[in-house]
């Protein structure tokens, strides 16, 4: 089993820590989605959405205050669209746009960068982008309740010199309703739909080897699963981050019991980088254990994060060996529940997952 012994990196959990970040250790707060850091040097923030639609599409949409892996500069607003349709046409799609085109609550989700708008009370949100030929009008309510690993605050460093990576998954799942336009043509489908909300004050990169994220929603079930390598700075040291839901309800979400394995890991031909055909999360408590496993079956995103920066900085970059790369899966999810080794239940479906991988790539260890 997966015990933290970290000495270098600590998902807050102290009382202090709740009372210094006015949270509720049980109960998400409206204000926690949204603006919760500036945009000074250093800090940078995103919410995002995605969605596996019943017409075979996946529809991921992003606001970011800045890029995401150069927020040492000033309030620079970004917004993303990716869609994946059934026929196997993908889009890509990027605005950059000017600061005073930026605006957000500090009372809750309500974001805007131009006439583009991602609004929502941790139950109900309404996101609507438009990039080039591209557009998108989501309703997505959730039917998983708000929920955060811990105070959803990771430290990484000594008390004195923490820095922050923080994460709320504002609707672990919910029901997506898309209105999606290329050009003249029109599409309509639900399906099922993610919400979730990230902010730092360092540069990801100093702080993050790698890491894999998936989300499922399977039978009864719904998972959030996160496995977070700290970089050498920190000792690579790992952070499991896990929720389960059955039937709305969060049964299960003590990173403690909960291992990882990486199976069939191949270097990727276009990022370099070392990618698993199949990630597990298992999850053990007394009698029972649960095993979420994701199997790749496409990637519908890989992207060399230098590759859209201007040439000096991606010379820079070259000069300082950053070379970090982000992937994004689709594929099969599987759900095992058994009792006393006996297996009870077994579901699959669809899922969606990442890899981003900052550093260069090292030795794989294949399970923790």
């Amino acid at each position: 089993m997966h015990r933290s012994k970290n000495t270098h990196l600590r998902l807050a959990d102290r009382p202090a820590d709740y009372e210094r970040l006015d949270l509720s250790p049980l109960d998400v707060a409206e204000f926690e989605d949204g603006q919760r850091i500036g945009t000074q040097k250093g800090r940078y923030e995103w919410w995002y959405f995605d969605a596996h639609l019943d017409d075979g599409a996946t529809v991921v949409v992003v606001f970011y205050t800045k890029p995401n892996v150069s927020p040492n500069g000033p309030l620079a607003p970004r917004i993303t669209i990716n869609l994946t349709l059934p026929d196997g046409r993908s889009f890509v799609k990027l605005l950059d746009t000017r600061p005073e085109l930026f605006r957000a609550s500090k009372s809750g989700c309500d974001v805007k960068i131009g006439t583009n708008h991602f609004v929502g009370d941790l139950k109900r949100f309404h996101i609507t982008a438009t990039i080039e030929e591209i557009s998108v009008d989501i309703e997505l309510t959730a039917d998983v309740p708000a929920w955060r690993p811990k105070s959803g605050h990771l430290y990484f460093g000594t008390d004195r010199r923490e820095k922050l990576f923080a994460w709320l998954p504002s609707v672990p799942h919910g029901l997506a309703n898309v209105r999606y336009t290329i050009g003249p043509e029109e599409h309509r489908a639900s399906g099922s739909g993610y919400h979730d909300h990230n902010w730092g004050d360092v540069p990801m990169q100093t702080l993050m080897h790698n890491w894999y994220w998936a989300r499922g929603s399977v039978g009864p079930y719904t998972v959030i699963a996160s496995y977070i390598t700290a970089t050498a700075a920190y000792g690579y040291e790992t952070q499991i981050v896990y929720m389960l839901a059955r039937d709305g309800k969060i049964i299960a979400d003590d990173d403690a019991n909960v291992s990882f394995e990486a199976d069939r890991v191949a270097i990727d031909g276009k990022t370099g980088k070392p990618v698993a055909d199949i990630t597990r999360y298992t999850y053990h408590d007394a009698d029972t254990r649960y095993v979420f496993s994701f199997e790749r079956e496409k990637t519908i995103l890989q992207a060399v994060l230098t590759d859209r920066a201007p040439l000096f900085k991606r010379i820079i970059a070259r000069l300082i060996g950053f070379d970090g790369a982000y992937h994004r899966f689709t594929g099969q999810v599987t759900i095992e529940r058994f009792e006393r080794g006996v297996p009870m239940e077994r579901f699959e479906d669809r899922a969606i997952w990442e890899l981003m991988y900052f550093g260069k790539a090292r030795p794989q260890r294949v399970s923790s």
